[in-house]
């Protein structure tokens, strides 16, 4: 048994050194706005700093987006990812739509159905994702799934770096994936909002009746894509080609949530730094989903915090910043991917039984090794090397000074617990 110890489980990235990374250009805002006797503490709009919301939906959905220009895009400060889709959450179930129903990948991250049970949602499925078999993404399961979904379902989809896989769709597979859930849905603008305000609480009242009645056609369900993006330019260094899969949905015309997360991209972990995107069909129903979404935002935290969305805000408004912020999110991208790689690299020299191009193929923080609930359990008694048990590890607890053990540690416990039925499928 081994005194080494290998943490495995990180969701934060980390040095070569094993270290929290400050990004520079963070560390450096920081101290100008420290420095800036302009800035106070008062609280934000309820809605949040518009200057960091107007940057991050920009971010993604690129500038020169047509619903951007066409004024049909709402942005909403949050508490994180996880803020951003609990309000959403709240939203698409007790305002008006009265979504009941929520599909997530299996696997997924563990917070998503918490999120969406705890906002009032009344029954949480799944649709097949991960073949554990071929190790890759099971499309025509996927697929299947969403053709089977019952009417007023929300569909969660991970836009990149799916966690806890590391195994994203192709853009041609995003297309067969927007194709199913274009056909099966309906938008606001099948609904006429009508709202009033009583002045001094500023509170908006949603009053709303149907334009027009459900479509009666069996395909046709009502599904709402409702996006998840933790980590634009850091999956694979590239901020454009991380959202594709969002721009690809709104470029269709499909109404759509995003809720986007600036903890890993920026290493704001602590500072819970994050947006709602809403994307509308006509920007007439704009200011009635505002309202109902500063309902939402009132009831639950009031107001957002200051500190690390300013951070943002000044970082993604100044094009030096942004430069310097995008340099350093390809060195945590690109030193993933080289771990990714010489992960792979040492277990085929070693002559691991099966096949571990998977883990180069995969994306962003984690990997879904393909070792069972049995190897992952030896690799912690024996070599203290900690994972969960579905054999998921994350990149970011490997470094030059432990790969090397990882690799032979790995390679000594598929030899001691061979999946034969796996290898032989590989």
């Amino acid at each position: 048994m081994s005194s080494d110890r290998l943490c495995q489980s990180y969701s934060a990235y980390r040095t070569d050194e094993g270290e929290p990374w400050v990004l520079p250009v963070v560390r450096r805002t920081e101290l100008q706005m420290a420095a800036d006797e302009e800035l106070n503490h008062e609280y934000l709009p309820v809605l949040g700093l518009g200057s960091f919301s107007s940057a991050a939906t920009s971010l993604l959905l690129g500038a020169d987006n047509a619903a951007l220009l066409e004024g049909r895009v709402l942005g909403v400060q949050t508490v994180s990812g996880s803020g951003a889709i609990r309000v959403g959450a709240e939203f698409l179930t007790r305002h008006v739509l009265h979504y009941g129903t929520f599909y997530t990948s299996s696997p997924t991250f563990i917070n998503h159905a918490l999120l969406f049970l705890s906002a009032g949602f009344v029954e949480h499925r799944e649709y097949k994702y991960w073949d554990d078999n071929r190790r890759t993404l099971d499309l025509e399961g996927f697929l299947e799934n969403l053709r089977e979904a019952p009417e007023n379902s929300v569909v969660v989809l991970h836009a990149c770096a799916h966690n806890p896989t590391g195994c994203d769709p192709t853009h041609e597979q995003w297309e067969k994936i927007a194709d199913v859930i274009e056909i099966t849905s309906i938008g606001l603008d099948d609904f006429i909002p009508m709202f009033t305000f009583m002045e001094g609480e500023r509170i908006a009242v949603q009053c709303w009746r149907e334009e027009t009645k459900r479509k009666t056609k069996e395909e046709e369900r009502n599904l709402f894509p409702f996006f998840d993006i933790a980590y634009q330019g850091f999956a694979s260094g590239d901020l454009d080609d991380d959202a594709w899969a969002v721009r690809h949905f709104v470029n269709r015309g499909m109404e759509l949530f995003c809720a986007q997360s600036f903890s890993k991209n920026f290493g704001l972990y602590n500072e819970r730094v994050g947006n709602l995107t809403v994307v509308l069909k006509d920007k007439k129903h704009l200011e009635a989903v505002k309202s109902q979404i500063t309902l939402t935002v009132r009831g639950m935290y009031s107001n957002p915090p200051n500190h690390g969305g300013r951070i943002v805000a000044t970082i993604l408004n100044n094009p030096q910043l942004k430069e310097e912020w995008k340099e350093s999110i390809r060195t945590m991208a690109n030193r993933i991917l080289s771990l990714r790689s010489g992960l792979k690299e040492r277990l085929q020299r070693l002559g691991t039984p099966g096949n571990w191009d998977h883990i180069s193929s995969q994306i962003g923080m984690f990997s879904y090794t393909g070792l069972t609930r049995q190897q992952a359990a030896h690799l912690k008694e024996h070599y203290h090397i900690y994972m969960l048990p579905s054999g998921r590890i994350s990149m970011c607890g490997i470094n030059s000074s432990n790969i090397e053990y990882l690799s032979q540690s790995i390679h000594d416990t598929v030899l001691l617990y061979p999946n034969n039925e796996r290898q032989h499928k590989l």
